[in-house]
């Protein structure tokens, strides 16, 4: 066979072949941007012409149905296009796509997230905003039980006392989350309808309603469904403003936090030492005890300081968000009230350390957190699955080593014989598959 030619004369492209047209294949490459380029409005036109179609036969009647009027509808969504630069959107007509391959591990160790940088702002703000507005945070704190150095902390975390621009449109973002999220998608219909009532019952105008990339509006970073239900007027002003108004914005926290629970005059929690004798696997909110007994097992405050006497025939429930490779906790209902504005346990900490930090001072948890994470989020989702196999309960294969994860592979390595820590590691996940 001559050099690029089949016996039967069909011409073939060698190494050398492509040096030679280089040229040409670079026009095709500059043609084929060009076409993407002249391709992606007419792609955008497209998918905005669907999402208006989506608006006025699928939206509009179920929004006229929970007493929109046309009125308002017509008001939200005039100029609105979806935004295609959120993040976990699946286009009409295609399937949402799972990476097959993880290029980075997606759990690291619990430290990062109380790191000094983030932690010191939350704190050093706080503290100056409990001075300027200790008369509302009194009388905050005597209307709904809820301490003032709570709500600041929820505050800071949530957009730094503020100083967190929100500069998305509301409908914007939940109108195309709703039409074109890969996940949630029924979630955030409902939380484009609650935006739709909050304008319809004249608590603030479309103009007004910004929010975040994910949805969520004002301050407390509320979504609409948690707007309606918990948001209140504490200036007196005759308007619900969690955008503008420091008095709505620390109230409606604090109102949340009362509608969910949070049990007035208790603490949120203590971090405690654990002796190797108290197994691991007891964590969670519903394997509580006295907090009098955990401490006749040897759990104890770090400090040496005793648990305070209003606490002691209270119930309480050992927290250990990395077994036992990071700080332990005997926390009380109110931690799992601080859950409930964000499911995380390492939020819930966050908003406690820094409340604690915002009334006692520069306060840091005494255990360090240990050599944890690095593993992919599937692995650990492939070890839930195995274990929930051998019959245990790990509440969700999702990837995230939540209580009743930990506290399964504590039960599991106890069975096996092995020293509990009630944390993932790749040796564990090998061994348990």
């Amino acid at each position: 066979m001559a050099d690029g030619v089949l016996s039967g004369g069909e011409r073939v492209v060698t190494f050398g072949d492509k040096f030679r047209h280089a040229g040409f294949f670079g026009f095709l490459l500059q043609a084929a941007s060009v076409l993407l380029v002249l391709a992606a409005p007419a792609a955008a036109a497209k998918v905005d012409g669907q999402f208006r179609a989506w608006l006025q036969t699928d939206l509009w009647p179920d929004a006229e149905a929970r007493g929109i009027s046309r009125k308002t509808f017509n008001q939200a969504f005039d100029g609105v296009k979806p935004n295609l630069k959120l993040p976990d959107l699946v286009m009409p007509g295609e399937k949402p796509s799972t990476p097959k391959v993880q290029h980075q591990a997606e759990f690291g160790s619990p430290g990062p997230y109380f790191a000094e940088k983030t932690l010191a702002p939350v704190a050093t703000g706080g503290r100056a905003r409990a001075g300027r507005y200790a008369s509302t945070l009194a009388r905050i704190e005597q209307r709904y039980g809820v301490p003032g150095v709570i709500v600041l902390a929820v505050w800071g975390r949530e957009t730094g006392y503020g100083a967190a621009r929100l500069r998305y449109d509301a409908f914007e973002v939940l109108g195309t989350r709703a039409f074109l999220s890969a996940t949630k998608r029924d979630m955030y219909r409902t939380e484009l309808i609650a935006a739709l009532e909050i304008v319809q019952k004249g608590l603030e105008p479309v103009g007004a309603m910004k929010s975040s990339w994910a949805g969520a509006l004002g301050q407390p970073q509320f979504m609409p469904t948690s707007f309606l239900k918990h948001a209140v007027d504490f200036d007196g002003d005759g308007r619900v403003d969690i955008w503008d108004s420091v008095p709505d914005t620390l109230a409606s926290i604090a109102n949340y936090l009362a509608d969910y629970g949070w049990v007035r005059g208790r603490d949120w929690g203590f971090e405690v030492t654990v002796p190797d004798s108290v197994s691991c696997a007891l964590e969670g909110p519903d394997r509580g005890r006295k907090i009098a007994d955990w401490g006749k097992f040897g759990i104890a405050r770090v400090g040496g300081k005793p648990f305070p006497a209003s606490e002691a025939k209270a119930e309480g429930y050992l927290m250990m968000p990395a077994g036992r490779h990071g700080p332990a906790f005997i926390v009380t209902p109110n931690f799992y009230v601080l859950k409930e504005y964000n499911t995380s346990d390492l939020y819930a900490l966050f908003i406690g350390l820094s409340a604690d930090r915002i009334a006692h001072g520069d306060r840091r948890f005494s255990a360090d957190w240990g050599a944890v994470g690095g593993l992919y989020r599937s692995d650990i989702a492939a070890m839930q699955r195995a274990l929930e196999k051998k019959g245990y309960d790990v509440g969700s294969a999702d990837g995230l080593p939540g209580f009743k994860t930990r506290r399964s592979i504590g039960e599991w390595q106890q069975k096996n014989g092995r020293a509990a820590t009630c944390f993932p590691d790749e040796d564990l996940v090998k061994a348990v598959k």
